[in-house]
């Protein structure tokens, strides 16, 4: 018999990239995982990594575990959904993750509705950005992730998860109160084109991508003064008046603030796409779970 745990470890290694960072995600030692696929590989009577400098490579033979792997997961998460059925519990603990801001507006709308309707629900609440939300539900420590997809997120079609889209995020311009433009229903981003930019930090590569390709579609690159990530550091450089910024309509700025939200007119204008992801097989499971964010990302968080 095949040690499922096994399966899981080199299912984590193809997400992760590396031993390292597989073993970070597993809550693990490199060792160990080392251990785990060695073990796995004399079970399967195969080679299932080519050793690359200070790296590892999947063999073809592992790709073909894997595509079984994912089979078998899939199959498993179907059957204790259908067994979960007959419990007088059957959502059990639910161990919810998501990004920063869909924490605050989406996860927590949406748990406390269903908990008004479900007192004995129980839940788990987790900050992460969208690549460990992946690695999250594959380790199963997170059985549902509201994620924005970036250039390094799994493929649409990734046969470990389910992604449907949830919502799409608009984006706005974000100016001081006594902005030349503060006054305007709505302005066009290239008229934002000699302003003084505040830029997310390259290393939050959603957000920073998202800002640049928006004002490159709108023919412009930003003159780049400041960078920063937190939101309460962005709002608070745009209500000192150090710069303007793109906003998704998600994050929320304090009525206190002294910031004008800006609708973007014209076209093409920036938005991020929300997207739920599961584990491949759930979606019955949680079907309830995704309704109610539905239902609280269209009435606009």
């Amino acid at each position: 018999m095949i040690d499922l745990r096994r399966l899981q470890v080199l299912r984590a290694l193809e997400q992760c990239g590396g031993v390292t960072a597989a073993a970070r995600a597993l809550h693990l030692t490199p060792s160990a995982v080392s251990q785990q696929l060695r073990a796995l590989a004399q079970d399967l009577g195969v080679e299932l990594l080519i050793h690359e400098g200070r790296g590892v490579k999947l063999t073809p033979a592992a790709h073909l575990a894997l595509r079984h792997a994912h089979a078998l997961f899939r199959q498993w998460e179907e059957a204790a959904a259908d067994i979960r059925k007959h419990e007088a519990d059957p959502l059990g603990t639910v161990r919810l993750c998501g990004f920063p801001s869909a924490l605050a507006a989406l996860l927590i709308p949406a748990v406390s509705a269903l908990r008004e309707r479900n007192p004995a629900m129980r839940v788990h609440l987790r900050e992460a950005e969208t690549p460990e939300c992946f690695e999250l539900l594959l380790s199963e420590e997170a059985d549902l992730a509201v994620i924005v997809p970036n250039a390094d997120s799994p493929t649409w079609d990734d046969p470990r998860f389910d992604q449907s889209p949830l919502f799409d995020d608009v984006i706005d311009l974000v100016v001081p109160h006594d902005h030349h433009l503060a006054g305007r229903a709505s302005v066009n981003l290239s008229e934002a084109a000699s302003e003084t930019w505040i830029m997310p930090e390259p290393a939050s590569t959603e957000q920073h991508a998202l800002a640049l390709s928006g004002c490159t579609a709108a023919g412009f690159r930003p003159r780049i003064a400041h960078y920063a990530t937190d939101w309460n550091s962005v709002l608070g450089l745009v209500e000192a008046g150090y710069g303007v910024y793109l906003l998704p309509r998600l994050v929320r700025i304090p009525e206190s603030a002294r910031i004008r939200r800006l609708p973007l007119s014209g076209q093409p204008r920036p938005i991020r796409r929300v997207l739920l992801a599961t584990r491949k097989g759930q979606g019955q499971h949680l079907g309830e779970i995704g309704q109610a964010l539905h239902e609280v990302a269209a009435a606009g968080g």
